[in-house]
């Protein structure tokens, strides 16, 4: 009996087959950046006052800014206050003038904004004084469907395929990408930010499981980097975009309709092959491996596929990532280090505005640094070990984060440098996190440990725009929790088993020990340390980029 990587290895580990198909899933990620961080350029900060049209019949005469002293109090600093207002009275003018107007309350009717700039989110749906935090919970909003996505589009995968998956989840995309450019209020611009989210996770999901399940053991690490890259394009795509479109809803329509002309996917997208194979329709997956032997120019053996069975997947539940003590533990150490991964990147993600400097600058280098933050932790894990880079990239991104504390705000420039550092940093720490859990899950429970894994970085990404709320009470204080988490998650980082030059673990037992040899492989950029044709990836769903 023979197995599809058998094949695989045959048609060749990653021919011109295999990098058609990687071309044509990556694709479709540079507009994932642009949905994750749009939004951060459609809030920008705007000049506002509350709306005293009241008065304008009575002061007919006079100047607007003499109705605006006379209508709104001002702060200490001699400015307008943004949120108040001197409640209306029913005297004359002569009388105001003589008087004064001394009680004050909420804006009644609205904001005004006196730059007349191009619409954005916050002057279209008012998102000033009381209203302001929405801007924090509508992100949440968009990663919690990023999580309900994960859970829902990994299902779908599994039973139907990742093609149609893929398919599926990226129409989802742009109707929704596109819907949301033209949603009426500000409660119907979270319920399609949601279900966007919620389709990102699936175009992840299907896309990189189809492109890791048609290459080889060896490159399948460099399907997932590649894929990271091309999201790191997209943050600096993005850049771009927000900087010719200032207008949210054109910018929103511009970085949402491209997907529509990828769905020429209908045509020329295949299906993976191992997943036909798991779900015994051998005779499908025989043709496409020899329409993709004949694009690689390699012959399949006929007797290789008339062998061709299908492959037996092996799962476990949750109870048993915490049944077995040791178990236990790297499962709490694991999930741990990916929710203070994630809290610190979106942490600085999310935050591009607040440094002081150029947002649509520091949006570019921010997408800019990713690209050898997330290639050079890849070498480096071969030459340090997986311990020592994932500790020391989480004790050196926490130490990025907690120095932006204490830079005065008066040096924007300095404070972006470590900003920018910390990003490169917390983007090969994610990077790291995946390799590391690979390894370390037993084969029984990998498939279950690494979901459990990237439950709690989804969490996380949740939860890091609600801590950015916190910065009305200290500027400081978001920066200083993501950075305070990072440094605890690289302590216990050093809790765990190193991996590099050792077999990977089969059953629990295996877990506690980590002493067997094993073979390198040469060339690998994340799997070195496997043993002869064991595929690490295989039963992983990848749901994070």
């Amino acid at each position: 009996m023979s197995d599809t990587g058998e094949i695989i290895k045959t048609l060749g580990d990653f021919g011109r087959f295999q990098w058609r198909l990687l071309v044509l899933v990556t694709l479709a990620t540079p507009s994932l950046a642009f949905h994750m961080f749009s939004q951060l350029f459609m809030v920008l900060e705007e000049p506002h006052h509350c709306n005293t049209s009241w008065f304008n019949a009575i002061g007919l005469n006079l100047t607007e800014e003499e109705r605006l002293n006379l209508t709104l109090p001002k702060k200490p600093d001699g400015t307008f206050e943004e949120c108040l207002m001197y409640t209306p009275v029913d005297w004359d003018l002569d009388a105001i003038l003589q008087y004064g107007l001394n009680s004050t309350e909420k804006c009644r009717r609205g904001w005004v904004y006196p730059s007349n700039q191009e619409p954005s989110l916050l002057t279209q749906f008012d998102l000033v004084c009381d209203w302001e935090d929405l801007n924090d919970i509508s992100q949440s909003i968009y990663m919690l469907g990023l999580l309900a996505g994960a859970l829902v589009s990994g299902l779908l995968s599994d039973r139907f395929g990742r093609r149609p998956s893929l398919l599926l989840s990226m129409l989802i995309e742009g109707v929704f990408g596109v819907a949301t450019a033209f949603a009426p209020n500000f409660h119907l611009y979270i319920a399609f930010r949601f279900l966007v989210g919620a389709s990102v996770s699936g175009v992840v999901i299907s896309s990189l499981a189809l492109a890791t399940e048609w290459v080889g053991i060896v490159y399948r690490p460099h399907t997932v980097i590649f894929s990271h890259a091309a999201f790191s394009v997209g943050q600096m795509i993005l850049a771009g975009l927000a900087y010719a479109f200032r207008d949210w809803r054109t910018l929103q329509l511009a970085g949402s309709a491209p997907v529509f002309a990828l769905f020429f996917y209908l045509w020329i997208l295949p299906e993976s092959a191992r997943w036909l194979v798991t779900k015994g329709k051998t005779e499908e997956a025989k043709k496409l491996l020899q329409k993709a032997s004949s694009v690689n120019k390699r012959a399949i053996p006929l007797k290789l596929l008339d062998e061709l069975k299908p492959e037996k997947t092996v799962s476990a539940g949750i109870w048993e990532l915490f049944r077995n003590p040791h178990m236990g533990k790297v499962t709490f150490v694991l999930s741990a280090v990916w929710f203070v991964s994630s809290l610190a990147y979106y942490g600085l993600s999310l935050n591009v505005g607040g440094f002081g400097f150029d947002i649509y600058l520091t949006q570019a280098i921010f997408g800019a640094v990713e690209i050898p933050g997330r290639l050079s932790c890849i070498f480096l894990v071969q030459w340090l070990g997986r311990k020592k880079c994932q500790s020391s990239a989480l004790l050196l991104g926490g130490a990025c984060c907690l120095l932006i504390a204490v830079i005065p705000k008066d040096l924007p420039i300095l404070v972006t440098v470590f900003a920018t550092t910390g990003k490169f940093i917390m983007s090969g720490s994610l990077s790291i996190s995946y390799v590391y859990s690979a390894e370390l899950f037993p084969t029984i429970v990998r498939q279950t440990g690494v979901g459990w894994c990237q439950t709690a970085a989804r969490l996380a990404g949740i939860i890091s725009p609600l801590i950015g709320l916190l910065d009305k009470y200290h500027p400081s204080i978001p920066v200083v929790i993501f950075g305070s988490a990072a440094v605890a998650g690289g302590l216990l980082a050093s809790l765990l088993p190193e991996t590099c030059g050792k077999e990977l673990p089969d059953c629990m037992d295996d877990i506690a020990h980590y002493q067997r040899p094993s073979k390198r492989i040469n060339g690998s950029l994340g799997n070195a340390c496997l043993k002869p044709n064991e595929d690490i990836t295989e039963q992983i769903t990848i749901t994070r980029l």
